[in-house]
């Protein structure tokens, strides 16, 4: 994988803050910046791609392909006319022929997979020899680091701490919060070999991500009725949480960090 000739900086925070509510949009502008890095060779493999908002930020080009088992995501992705092809599907079962695509990404959808060992195995499959496979996800450390379990951990009260966990767990969709580790032997029993991982986002920035989920409420309320999670994506409206969230981007590796990137590459 090749390095990309850097472009004129892109605002992620902003153009995932006006569409989405702000505590997703301080994860995913962290993890848009990483792919500037990269260049991923065509054609290319979106495992996850969801609604398709992710990749219309981060990428200046075409997605040649991107999966999802969700028709209703896929029909926003639609709107995008980012992707070349979309397929409402179980990436566990894709149909393309064995090496087929040049690279592939996955952002932040691996954990939610229950049969992530299969879906790893089936990208194996399909990605050309020596092609890389780029992805994210929380890591054996998220639970461990939010707020208000620890916070009913240092009043003695651990049953709560564990109660609020499996609580978070639950509404964050996670299925998979696994070590390096474990992802490495996930990724060698699916024929990739781990050549680069880190972890990122802050402690901080992951209780700025927790909080959010309860602030962001009023936003949830919206998006029920309107089908938007802004009705007014204007920067004016946007100056103070702007203001109190964007020290929470840094991208800079950290090893106390929640979520970790991996770079692998289909031996």
């Amino acid at each position: 994988m090749t390095k990309t000739i850097p472009s004129p900086a892109k605002d992620f925070l902003w153009l995932h803050m006006r569409d989405l509510p702000y505590f997703r949009a301080l994860l995913r502008a962290v993890e848009s910046s990483y792919y500037e890095d990269f260049e991923l060779p065509v054609p290319i493999l979106d495992v996850g791609c969801g609604d398709g908002h992710f990749a219309s930020v981060t990428f200046d080009h075409p997605i040649d392909v991107g999966i999802d088992p969700w028709r209703g995501p896929i029909r926003k992705a639609m709107q995008y006319e980012l992707y070349d092809l979309l397929i409402e599907g179980d990436a566990g079962q894709m149909p393309f022929p064995d090496n087929h695509f040049s690279s592939g990404l996955s952002n932040s959808v691996l954990e939610h997979i229950p049969h992530v060992e299969q879906v790893l195995a089936e990208t194996g499959r399909v990605l050309k020899p020596g092609a890389h496979f780029v992805f994210c996800v929380p890591n054996h450390t998220f639970m461990s680091k939010l707020s208000i379990g620890n916070f009913f951990d240092r009043l003695g009260l651990v049953f709560l701490g564990n109660l609020y966990r499996a609580f978070f767990t639950r509404i964050s969709r996670h299925v998979h919060c696994d070590s390096p580790q474990v992802w490495q032997t996930r990724l060698e029993s699916a024929g990739f070999q781990l050549e680069d991982w880190w972890h990122y986002f802050s402690p901080r920035a992951l209780h700025a991500l927790e909080w959010g989920h309860y602030f962001g409420l009023p936003s949830l309320i919206i998006h029920a009725v309107t089908r938007r999670w802004n009705i007014a994506p204007f920067r004016w409206n946007f100056a103070l949480v702007d203001k109190l969230i964007r020290r929470y981007t840094d991208a800079s590796r950290n090893p106390d960090g929640a979520y970790t990137f991996f770079v692998a590459r289909k031996v």
